[in-house]
């Protein structure tokens, strides 16, 4: 009867994080080698050396003519300078050498005239326009020198490092081994999608969705399935997980009613157990921190939402670190509030929002303030507002930062 009274104490974010982590020791991943091709959102276990310079020559910019750049001073369309068309692949004075954007620089030329500041004529061309010395011409070295570090270890390789690494001739890289995540779901209620529900059963969904966010962020989840609300069938999937994965996510049995039963499976596994339970947010108020045999275990509400956030909160940062990156924040817009929002004094709020662009500014809908089970609010909303533990709400046009997870609507299409 006890668990029943509900939390006594509520434990800060920012105070749950620095437990957590305080009693973790994260170790480092392995690294594995793959085809640049295949290393798309991977994360770059070690820095990448240039082995050449890139460019490896003095190569055009431009499609034009190879020229001495004193040959084309004071020239315009009304008195243009006459050049030569070069023979061979050196450029006297005077003359011109048409090249191509990449094509090496000539011997004795020192700038690129673009080929619509010129007109051939037979074996002339009239330059219209003056150039300086070096322009049009991309410099040996000039984007990455040999020796330099093209890409640093822990960067989340996105296309433009997977073509500056393919441009220095490399084709393989290092990166960080996916870290595995156990996803477990708990509950006597639920049953997989694709069954047939009986009275008062419901499609597990939550896996899915944990499952996602994980690989959005680089790990690969392991599925543990469903539980019933027993604890000796908890932890049995625990321990399966604890063998097979570097850490474990659980949803639902995280409250303080009597089929709550995650916690105390968590703690018959190994010391020290749960550490945080109760957080001082909205929604995922039940969620539990927890180590069992130096690996952790993330406790989430089974409301979909609350899930979600409660990911978002702990689960975000704890992958960022295992796989060594500083944690990589959500795109965050300086938006107005469109109506008034009341919240929980005490307890940092999550407030779901829709923003979208109205000519030079940007707007907020809150979509929800209540229903942590309501996953249709994830779906209308596209970023979130943090209303922090000292605030009772918003103000209807007030300031907000809004933490931006799926597309901007832009309504004034002349933007």
């Amino acid at each position: 009867m006890v668990r029943l009274k509900g939390f006594q104490k509520l434990t800060p974010i920012n105070e749950a994080l620095r437990i957590f982590f305080h009693g973790l020791r994260i170790e480092k991943l392995r690294k594995v080698t793959v085809p640049v091709h295949q290393a798309l959102n991977r994360v770059l276990a070690e820095d990448v050396i240039a082995e050449e310079n890139l460019p490896r020559f003095d190569r055009s910019a431009v499609d034009g003519y190879a020229v001495r750049a004193e040959d084309t001073f004071e020239a315009s369309q009304f008195t243009p300078k006459n050049l030569r068309i070069a023979n061979g692949n050196e450029v006297g004075e005077k003359e011109a050498k048409q090249v191509w954007t990449g094509n090496s620089i000539p011997k004795g030329a020192n700038a690129v005239m673009m080929l619509e500041n010129s007109k051939r004529i037979n074996d002339e061309i009239e330059a219209w326009v003056p150039v300086t010395p070096g322009e049009n011409i991309s410099k040996k070295g000039e984007d990455v020198s040999k020796g330099d570090v093209a890409v640093k270890a822990g960067t989340r390789l996105k296309p433009q490092h997977l073509g500056l690494i393919a441009a220095l001739g490399i084709t393989e890289v290092n990166v960080v081994v996916k870290p595995k995540i156990a996803v477990l779901a708990t509950g006597n209620e639920l049953i997989e999608t694709g069954n047939k529900p009986e009275e008062n059963q419901i499609f597990e969904v939550n896996r899915l969705i944990l499952s996602v966010l994980c690989q959005e962020l680089g790990a690969e989840p392991f599925d543990l399935g469903i539980a019933k609300d027993d604890v000796n069938e908890i932890v049995k999937k625990l321990k399966v997980g604890l063998e097979k994965a570097n850490a474990i996510i659980t949803t639902g049995g995280t409250s303080v009613g009597a089929s709550d039963l995650v916690p105390a499976a968590v703690n018959s596994i190994g010391k020290p157990g749960v550490i945080v339970h109760g957080i001082a947010m909205r929604p995922a108020m039940p969620t539990a921190l927890a180590i069992a045999h130096k690996k952790p275990i993330i406790i989430l509400s089974g409301n979909p939402v609350a899930a979600m956030i409660g990911f978002e909160v702990f689960a975000r940062p704890l992958i960022c670190k295992m796989l060594g990156l500083k944690r990589e924040f959500r795109l965050e817009i300086k938006a107005k509030i469109t109506r008034r929002v009341s919240t929980a004094l005490g307890r940092r709020s999550f407030v779901r929002v829709h923003v979208s662009q109205h000519g030079e500014e940007f707007l907020a809908e809150p979509v929800s303030t209540l229903g942590s089970g309501v996953i249709s609010t994830m779906t209308r909303a596209n970023g979130y507002v943090i209303v922090p533990e000292n605030r009772e709400g918003l103000e209807e046009g007030e300031p907000v930062t809004v933490h931006v997870f799926d597309n901007i609507e832009v309504v004034d299409r002349s933007v």
